[in-house]
């Protein structure tokens, strides 16, 4: 089966972007002048992903509003013939029924938000982005993700290689010598110890999982930091069937500290001629200084 569906989990209270995230979603926060969130969503549309499932929390509204109509701007925008803006505006929202929102109703981890999704994916592969890891590339890494599922036929992640004293902020790889950019994955382990990692090569937020997942998720089995992890849930699918690592072409803004998400708005805005001219030499003399 094809990769149709992908969930977004997006019920985290974003404390890391306090207090800028006290009453606004952190899925939100721009990136230049696009929330974090909608890079996320281009890029599974533009990957042949036709539904889009948000796992909420409490807060999250604007997320939901953001893809939606808003009819008084548009009436404004087009009282003021503003028809480029009203274009763009557009293009924001799907056809009826392509995105879905379920909640996660307790703060239980990724593999929990995901579970929560299960009804709506039903028994077929998958994709899950998080919209903290913003990617940019000239081809959409889902897309890429989703060539190499449809040969493998099997779990797929997206990889990098860490400094080694940031292991325990990831899932970490025990895996065999990579083979054209993927590797065949022999065992996880989440957030170890830099001591204890069996590598530096972690998953980031890009995932293609079977329906078999699901399955090992309603166990309901607590991991790292008391909550359900994905990660310990794909150690009991390789007992079933391989998974794979894929390192991906392009590059990553982990838009989850500030210092990613400084990172991104920077390089988005190098990427418009009209922001380079502009921040260029501001750049230039602020490094100077």
């Amino acid at each position: 089966m094809k990769v149709r569906k992908a969930v977004f989990p997006v019920a985290g209270l974003g404390t890391r972007f306090l207090p800028a995230t006290k009453a606004m979603a952190k899925e939100m926060l721009p990136i230049v002048d696009k929330p974090l969130i909608q890079y996320a969503v281009e890029e599974a549309y533009a990957s042949g992903i036709t539904e889009i499932i948000f796992v909420t929390g409490a807060g999250k509204n604007a997320i939901e509003n953001h893809f939606d109509h808003s009819c008084e701007l548009e009436h404004m925008l087009m009282a003021r013939g503003k028809d480029a803006q009203l274009k763009e505006i557009h293009s924001l929202i799907p056809e009826s029924g392509s995105i879905i929102y379920t909640r996660q109703n307790q703060p239980l981890g990724l593999g929990h938000a995901i579970w929560c999704a299960r009804n709506i994916v039903g028994n077929e592969p998958f994709a899950v982005l998080l919209a903290d890891d913003l990617l940019k590339a000239e081809k959409p890494v889902l897309k890429q993700m989703v060539e190499k599922f449809d040969e493998l036929r099997s779990s797929i992640v997206s990889v990098v290689e860490v400094e080694p004293q940031d292991t325990s902020k990831y899932g970490i790889l025990d895996a065999d010598p990579p083979v054209n950019s993927v590797t065949k994955i022999r065992s996880l382990v989440e957030k170890p110890r830099p001591e204890e990692a069996p590598s530096n090569l972690a998953i980031i937020g890009r995932y293609i999982l079977t329906p078999e997942i699901f399955d090992i998720l309603e166990g309901k089995e607590v991991g790292a930091g008391g909550e359900i992890q994905i990660t310990d849930a794909m150690v009991r699918l390789l007992k079933t069937q391989d998974i794979y690592g894929y390192r991906y072409e392009g590059a990553r803004f982990d838009c989850g500290n500030k210092a990613g998400f400084q990172m991104a708005n920077l390089s988005f805005s190098m990427d418009r001629p009209d922001l380079r001219e502009r921040l260029m030499p501001f750049i230039q003399a602020l490094i100077k200084s």
